[in-house]
C-alpha cells in the first residue's frame, strides 16, 4: 500500500511527490513514458528544481516510478498532475486528464481521495473527471473523495516552493475538502479551503490572468515609453517606492512557460463557451504578449539600420533563450518566434545559454556558440533574452558592439539599448 500516488512526474507532479516523501509518506509515482520511469528509478531527474540527489533520497525513502496503472488502487490518495496544453480552439486539451482517470476508473477503490491539480477551466473536475471516475461504480462525494487543488509550482523559485506555498483545495463536498486539506496538511505549511471545486480552479486562473494583463501593460508601456524616449525601468522604480496599490511588472520579449500564455486562455474559452462573449482583457493581454517578438524583431532592425546595417546577412547573437532566468526550461519560450522572425528577415541567428546545449527553432536547429566573449565581439548585435544569474552583465556591455536588453539589467553605454 501507498499513501500517495502521483499521476504524472513533471514539473508538478515530481515536486509534489517529493515533498510528500520528505514528509514520510509512502510515494509511488505513475507516468505513460517509460523513459522518464527508467531515469527516476535509476537515480536521474528531469525536472530543473529535483536534482539526481533529490531523486536518490526519494528511493532511498521507498519513492518508486512506474507504468503499471494496476498501483494507483493501491494508493489511499491518487493526484493527477498531467499537462493540460492548449486545444486547437484555443482552449484545454483534456486527453491527458481524461487517459489518466480512465486508467485510474479501472483501479479506484472505496473511501480513495483522488485530486486534479492539473489547470484546466471551471466545472472539469465535476463534469469530465467525476463522470469518467464514476465509471467503476463508485460514486464521487459518496463512495470516494474528490478534490481540485491547484498547483502552484514555480520553477526556478528558490525561496517559494511546495512546502511553503499555500494549497488551496475544493472538494466535490465539504466532506471531500476537509480529506484533501487534511492530506496536504501533512507536508504544506498552510492549506486554504475553498468552497467548492469550482472556486478552486478559478482561483488558478485568476492568478495567472492576473499576472498575464498586468505583464501585457508593460509591455504595451515599453513601447510608446520608447517612442517618447522614457526609461521605463526608471519609472517603474519609482512607482514602486509607493508602499501600497502598486505592484511592480517588467516588460520582456513576450511570456513563456505553461502558465501565463495559457492558463488565461481556459478561462476565456470557458466564458466565450458558456457565456457566448468573449473575455477581452484576456484577448488583448494575449494579443500585445504575443507579438512581442515581433517588436523586438523590429527593434533589432531599427538598431542594425542604424548602424547602416541590414538585417538580411548580419549575425544576432541571442543570449538566454529559456523562458524564465535560471532554469532550463524552454516551454513557450519567446525565443523561438523571435528566432524565426529574424530569420525570416535574413538574419544568421545564434545562441547562447548556460543551461541549454541544443535549441530548435521550430524544424531546426539554431547554432549554439561555443565562446561566448568571442561570439559577443563578432556579432552585429546581441539581444538579452533572459537574465541569467551566470552572465556578466557589465561585461557583455563592454564587448559586444551593441545590445538589445530586453530586461533592463546591463548597464547603460552608447551601445546598449533598453527595450
Amino acid at each position: 500500500m501507498a499513501d500517495l500516488a502521483v499521476v504524472g512526474l513533471g514539473y508538478v507532479g515530481l515536486p509534489l511527490a517529493r515533498e510528500a516523501a520528505r514528509a514520510g509518506l509512502a510515494v509511488v509515482g505513475f507516468d505513460v513514458s517509460t523513459a522518464v520511469v527508467d531515469a527516476l528509478n535509476g537515480g536521474r531527474s528531469h525536472v530543473d528544481d529535483v536534482s539526481d540527489a533529490d531523486v536518490s533520497t526519494m528511493l532511498d525513502a521507498g519513492f518508486r516510478a512506474t507504468t503499471d496503472g494496476s498501483e494507483l488502487g493501491q494508493a489511499d490518495t491518487v493526484v493527477i498532475c498531467v499537462p493540460t496544453p492548449l486545444s486547437e480552439d484555443d482552449g484545454p486539451d483534456l486527453v491527458p486528464v481524461r487517459a489518466a482517470a480512465g486508467v485510474l476508473s479501472r483501479h479506484l477503490r472505496r473511501d480513495m481521495l483522488v485530486v486534479l491539480e492539473s489547470t484546466t477551466y471551471p466545472g472539469t473536475t465535476e463534469e469530465v473527471l467525476a463522470p469518467i471516475l464514476e465509471q467503476s461504480g463508485l460514486k464521487a462525494g459518496v463512495d470516494f473523495n474528490l478534490a481540485f487543488s491547484p498547483e502552484r509550482i514555480d520553477p526556478g523559485n528558490a525561496t517559494f516552493g511546495v512546502h511553503n506555498t499555500p494549497k488551496v483545495v475544493g472538494g466535490y463536498t465539504a466532506a471531500c475538502t476537509q480529506r484533501a486539506a487534511a492530506f496536504y496538511g501533512k507536508f504544506v505549511e498552510t492549506v486554504v479551503m475553498a468552497r467548492g471545486t469550482r472556486k478552486a480552479e478559478t482561483a488558478k486562473l485568476l492568478e495567472n490572468t492576473y499576472r498575464h494583463v498586468n505583464i501585457a501593460l508593460v509591455n504595451e508601456m515599453a513601447r510608446f515609453c520608447h517612442e517618447l524616449d522614457i526609461d521605463l525601468w526608471d519609472v517603474i522604480g519609482l512607482a514602486a517606492t509607493k508602499p501600497f496599490g502598486f505592484q511592480a511588472f517588467y516588460p520582456g520579449p513576450g511570456v513563456g512557460g505553461h502558465c501565463i500564455p495559457i492558463d488565461p486562455n481556459y478561462l476565456s474559452h470557458s466564458v466565450q463557451v458558456k457565456l457566448g462573449y468573449p473575455f477581452r482583457f484576456v484577448q488583448l493581454a494575449q494579443e500585445i504578449n504575443a507579438s512581442m517578438p515581433n517588436y523586438v524583431a523590429r527593434r533589432a532592425q531599427d538598431i542594425l539600420n542604424s548602424e547602416a546595417k541590414a538585417v538580411n546577412g548580419s549575425t544576432v547573437l541571442l543570449l538566454g533563450v529559456t523562458y524564465k532566468p535560471n532554469i532550463a526550461d524552454l516551454r513557450e519560450s519567446p525565443a523561438v518566434p523571435l528566432a524565426r522572425r529574424l530569420e525570416e528577415l535574413g538574419a544568421i541567428v545564434q545562441f547562447h545559454d548556460p543551461y541549454v546545449t541544443t535549441w530548435h527553432a521550430g524544424d531546426h536547429s539554431v547554432g549554439r556558440v561555443p565562446d561566448l566573449d568571442e561570439a559577443l565581439s563578432a556579432a552585429d548585435l546581441t539581444i538579452l533574452l533572459q537574465g541569467h544569474s551566470a552572465y556578466d552583465f557589465a561585461s557583455i556591455a563592454a564587448t559586444a558592439k551593441r545590445v538589445l536588453d530586453t530586461r533592463g539589467v546591463v548597464p547603460a553605454a552608447s551601445t546598449v539599448e533598453r527595450l
